[in-house]
């Protein structure tokens, strides 16, 4: 399994719209050159991440990105379903039957249930973090005294 980088870069666009006050807003162009990476790749993901429900998108001069819940409702696993998808990660071709020289409908995957029971745990480890989760670590960890010049810059960026 990979999982592409649009799920670590929403993320963390969304750590750093957690830093927003209230009633505030931040840019696409502002996220994008925070983290580096283009416009209409971050427009894409946001795009998702709005259809899903996560983040808001305010248009005009003044617009721009918020959270739509708050952070502690944002499930690690809500981010990874609006980008990645819902669909399993396993899914058998068929070897074993080859292996064995029968036919597909008679032959059930050995892997399929220990791959189901993996992916349950992933799901379950996922669920159980949120993007409050993340800030707080953040904020706690050895990233602590990184992020107060984050904050000022999103104060630099964000539109009121």
């Amino acid at each position: 399994m990979h999982i592409k980088s649009g799920f670590e870069q929403s993320v963390y666009a969304l750590l750093l719209l957690d830093m927003l006050p209230e009633k505030a807003v931040l840019p696409g162009e502002a996220i994008s050159e925070h983290l580096s990476n283009s416009p209409s790749y971050l427009q894409k993901l946001i795009r998702k991440l709005v259809h899903a429900g996560i983040v808001t998108s305010v248009t005009g001069v003044k617009g721009g990105f918020k959270l739509s819940k708050k952070s502690k409702d944002i499930r690690i696993y809500d981010v990874y379903v609006a980008i990645e998808g819902n669909q399993s990660m396993y899914s058998s071709n068929g070897v074993l039957s080859s292996l064995l020289r029968l036919d597909k409908d008679d032959c059930e995957c050995l892997l399929e249930d220990i791959m189901l029971e993996a992916e349950s745990n992933w799901i379950h480890t996922l669920k159980q973090k949120t993007i409050s989760t993340l800030a707080k670590d953040l904020q706690s960890g050895p990233f602590d005294s990184k992020v107060k010049p984050i904050e000022k810059w999103i104060h630099e960026k964000m539109v009121l």
